[in-house]
């Protein structure tokens, strides 16, 4: 089995679309405005020579290329003509697969796609792949595990044995933690289970069925360090056994391989390896499904490169930053935040109103956010 896939990602290639947004850019013009003088000043008049003679006529195929790539409909707009759409308009209801590296990823990075496909209808999943429990700081266990205690005493009489021992064992080994030490076992469960508890409070709110949220916690990353284990088959074929029983109509992966720890990249290589198993064993639900990447709180897409993007309206943008929100554990205790000193809501919905900025500033409707994607080719 394959897994190192991400090195073979194919970019599309989108020639012409890049030149042009780098001399919007370069001229300070929206697409519309530039003049046969802007290519030829530029050294692309040969562009111009390309649709005869005329740059109305290459602007005019930018931006509708551009203008295509614009939809509210992530899924796909039922009954209507989908030849200029991202996505097909059938099947209707699609059966979705979201994969989300870390228990906040997903709406992090597409939590306005999340409840759009939600509010149109799709049959949407969650996997996350990780259990993220290196993530969590020990002040967020010392605040479980009195609320746990607390509620043995007041609920049970301090009657259960296992809560009275745990409790002291764990409260224990974090008064005599130092720094650098790592977290037994019983601790890295528990931080496991209060993002999982997050992950479903933000199911919740984004409406998503509870037996659609899926815990997958591949084995590569339980090292309990920062550095992980080497992705395998094992955690491939953890993936594989998913897809293949939902067999989706759309696959939405992390492609984020800025991630400065490395967790999104050898996600990304599971999933790709997992798909590309089902595709050499003649998976006949393959034909009918699209994979689509985005991005996460490190990096956004090119415009040049973006083949999906999803407005949000400023309250749809406050619903994102709500779901966001119910990850607490990774607020401002959270330990990997690295050097940007926003708070990841804030890092999403910077990212997401730039990428409205540049489709603004090449002349095209000027959104209050968007979420972007690129579809793989498998």
């Amino acid at each position: 089995m394959n897994l190192n896939l991400t090195s073979s990602i194919k970019m599309p290639e989108h020639t012409l679309r890049r030149q042009v947004i780098d001399l919007c850019r370069k001229v300070g013009k929206p697409l519309l405005k530039l003049s046969t003088k802007d290519y030829e000043d530029n050294g692309l008049g040969h562009l111009v020579e390309q649709f005869d003679g005329q740059a109305g006529l290459v602007n005019i195929e930018v931006f509708n290329e551009l203008q295509h790539t614009i939809t509210g409909w992530p899924g796909g707009k039922p009954n209507a003509d989908d030849s200029t759409r991202p996505e097909r308009a059938t099947p209707y209801p699609k059966r979705v697969i979201v994969f989300s590296p870390h228990p906040d990823d997903d709406v992090i990075s597409m939590g306005g796609t999340v409840r759009r496909l939600m509010q149109q209808g799709h049959d949407v999943h969650i996997a996350y792949e990780t259990s993220g429990n290196i993530a969590v700081a020990d002040e967020e266990v010392r605040l479980y595990m009195h609320f746990i205690n607390g509620f043995n005493q007041l609920f049970a009489n301090g009657s259960d044995e296992v809560i009275k021992i745990r409790y002291k064992e764990i409260m224990n080994y974090l008064k005599q933690k130092e720094a650098g030490d790592l977290d037994n076992k019983a601790i890295l469960t528990v931080k496991g289970l209060i993002r999982r508890g997050e992950a479903r409070n933000a199911c919740g709110y984004n409406s998503i069925h509870k037996d659609h949220i899926h815990f997958l916690d591949l084995p590569f990353y339980e090292s309990g360090k920062i550095e992980k284990l080497p992705v395998s088959e094992r955690d491939a074929r953890i993936v594989q056994e998913l897809i293949a029983e939902i067999q989706p109509h759309q696959i939405y992966v992390a492609a984020d391989l800025a991630d400065p720890h490395g967790t999104h990249r050898k996600c990304t290589d599971v999933v790709l390896a997992a798909i590309d198993e089902e595709k050499k064993a003649g998976a006949e639900w393959l034909k009918d499904c699209r994979v689509w990447m985005y991005r996460g709180a490190w990096a956004e897409w090119e415009v040049a490169d973006i083949e999906m993007c999803v407005p949000m309206s400023p309250e749809e943008l406050r619903e994102k930053r709500n779901s966001i929100l119910r990850h607490q554990s990774q607020m401002e205790s959270a330990p990997f935040l690295g050097n940007d000193e926003r708070l990841f809501w804030q890092r999403a919905e910077d990212r997401n109103r730039e990428t409205a900025r540049h489709y603004d500033e090449l002349g095209l409707a000027c959104y209050e956010a968007m979420e972007a994607f690129v579809e793989y080719h498998f």
